[in-house]
């Protein structure tokens, strides 16, 4: 008879004749189910384990969510509005020359001895004009004739921008001849540092590029001491001219800041 060992039929065998109460007994007839068991627990972690990186990338990540609530706002100087230039409006004619005027009072019944003031005659009136008073006008003055105004072409007045501008808000930067590498170039060999041993730091400056490419309200923002700011202002005075900025296709005056690193021989 063959013996199946998968099955329960050898331990009957085994333990004939035996004391089958005894734990081994037991332990050995459950031993299949216990093995099936286990088996299939294990193969359920190995699975979880192995699926477990492809879960976690369907699952939403709380830290981009609260990074991208972060809202980063940046001031912008806008450019200046378009004022309305109005057209040159012609100047006021001058008043009339004054001419004879006769008081005209309104004629009304009345008795001889109630008439306070008599009307005027026709021929006071003539060529004279009527009003409430009478006027003894110029006969020398200048006769004006009042003249239509003309199509001709109107002068307008322009308002000039004298707005400072950034660099960070400009159309066209300002750039200095030949290119900025030039320009540091131009303050390297032009800036005479201080003989102090050990000096070392940087010196900021800043300064205005105006229209005509000229440097004007040379600043020094903070220096090292030893005349280092002052040094930096009189390389920026002698510096040539720019080519300014442009915004909205005209020139401009714009701010611009330099760092000057400043190091002695050792």
């Amino acid at each position: 008879m063959k013996l199946d060992i998968i099955k329960n039929q050898w331990l009957d065998i085994v333990f004939e004749g035996r004391n089958k109460i005894y734990g081994a007994y037991e332990l050995r007839k459950s031993n299949t189910k216990t093995t099936v068991r286990a088996l299939i627990v294990g193969s359920v972690i190995f699975a979880l384990a192995v699926a477990a990186p492809l879960i976690a990338s369907f699952l939403p990540n709380s830290g981009d969510d609260a990074e991208n609530n972060d809202i980063k706002i940046t001031t912008i100087k806008l450019p200046p509005k378009k004022q309305e230039v109005k057209p040159n409006m012609p100047p006021p004619p001058p008043p009339p020359p004054k001419v004879d005027q006769v008081k005209f009072v309104k004629p009304v019944v009345a008795k001889t001895e109630e008439i306070t003031e008599e009307p005027p005659k026709i021929v006071d009136l003539k060529e004279k004009k009527i009003g409430s008073e009478t006027i003894k006008g110029d006969p020398d003055a200048v006769l004006t004739v009042d003249e239509p105004v003309g199509n001709g072409p109107v002068s307008q007045v322009v308002e000039e921008d004298n707005n400072v501008y950034n660099t960070a808000g400009i159309e066209v930067k300002p750039d200095f001849p030949g290119g900025i590498e030039k320009f540091y170039k131009f303050v390297g060999n032009n800036y005479k540092t201080p003989e102090e041993e050990g000096l070392k730091g940087k010196v900021y400056v800043t300064f205005v590029v105006e229209k005509d490419g000229s440097l004007t309200d040379i600043k020094v923002l903070r220096d090292i001491g030893y005349g280092t700011g002052a040094e930096a202002i009189r390389v920026l005075k002698k510096c040539p001219k720019w080519t300014p900025g442009e915004q909205n296709g005209k020139k401009v005056r714009v701010l611009y800041s330099l760092p000057i690193t400043i190091q002695s021989a050792e």
